[in-house]
């Protein structure tokens, strides 16, 4: 857990960023495996085609872009 910010307009940028590091590893167990998977995900894009990947693999690297996409949307209302 994240000490609290002498600066009171602070706490809510920390609470989000413990959010987002919480979703993180309970999803992906850490940041490193999150990485993996973009990565991997990186990689379909550029060799996307019928029969490269499987199905359930490009549907795992597009629920962690979405899953990246609504925790930095959510981060940034303040």
């Amino acid at each position: 857990m994240y000490p609290l910010p002498k600066n009171p307009f602070l706490a809510p940028i920390m609470e989000k960023a413990e959010i987002l590091v919480n979703w993180i590893e309970d999803t992906y167990g850490t940041p490193e495996e999150l990485a993996k998977i973009l990565d991997y995900g990186i990689e379909m894009l550029f060799y996307l085609e019928e029969g490269s990947f499987e199905q359930k693999e490009v549907q795992n690297v597009v629920a962690a872009l979405r899953g990246i996409v609504v925790g930095l949307r959510e981060q940034n209302k303040f």
